[in-house]
């Protein structure tokens, strides 16, 4: 017998029985048609709305006389000499520090500052700040500034303070209404009143200059 038929029977043969077209395939293995990706009608409503936008300093700020520069140096100086005769070196540095950071809070007026209500959260600048991150909202007068004041659940910051610019508080109250409770008496802390009572009976200016 020759080897060449020999070679052919060890070779595997081609099946006869596969399909050959798509259409000899069963039912259940024909392909079916894709799914249409259908819109979602509700989309809309999950949109990120712009409620209301603004500029405005980034803090309340007055522009200070002359007194309250000399006031102020001449009241550090006073208590610097105590904090010496008790060898207070720590806080003497201290006062020196706090002076330094009210007189450039005083002399260097704030950028302006680019605030955004939506339908989110609170946006200021680069921070943004949700809903559920919030707890309520109050107004209150800063240098005689109209500010929104809103705290937050968390420790740190604890209180956003916004001033109002142009903004009218009624229509600002209206927007927040739907997210947040609106505190209308808020009493004041412990601080607070002790620096009201210092600058109502020992002003670093007179009323003159505080009212120009």
């Amino acid at each position: 017998m020759d080897t060449s038929d020999k070679t052919e029977k060890l070779l595997p043969k081609e099946p006869t029985d596969l399909p050959k077209e798509p259409l000899d395939l069963p039912a259940g293995r024909q392909d079916l048609p894709k799914p249409e990706v259908q819109s979602d009608q509700n989309s809309s409503s999950h949109e990120v709305k712009t409620l209301l936008a603004w500029t405005a300093p980034g803090r309340p700020f007055r522009k200070r006389s002359r007194q309250y520069y000399l006031t102020s140096l001449l009241i550090m100086f006073l208590v610097e000499i105590i904090l010496f005769l008790f060898s207070q070196y720590l806080l003497m540095f201290v006062v020196v520090s706090l002076v330094f950071v009210a007189f450039a809070l005083a002399t260097v007026p704030p950028h302006n500052f680019h605030y955004r209500i939506s339908t989110e959260g609170i946006t200021i600048e680069d921070h943004f700040f949700l809903w559920q991150e919030l707890y309520d909202f109050y107004f209150r007068k800063i240098e005689n500034v109209d500010t929104l004041h809103i705290r937050t659940h968390a420790f740190i910051p604890g209180e956003l303070t916004i001033p109002l610019g142009d903004i009218d508080k009624t229509h600002i109250r209206s927007v927040l209404l739907p997210y947040l409770p609106f505190r209308e008496i808020v009493g004041q802390t412990f601080m607070e009143k002790s620096g009201n009572w210092l600058s109502k009976n020992f002003p670093l200016e007179s009323s003159n200059q505080v009212a120009s």
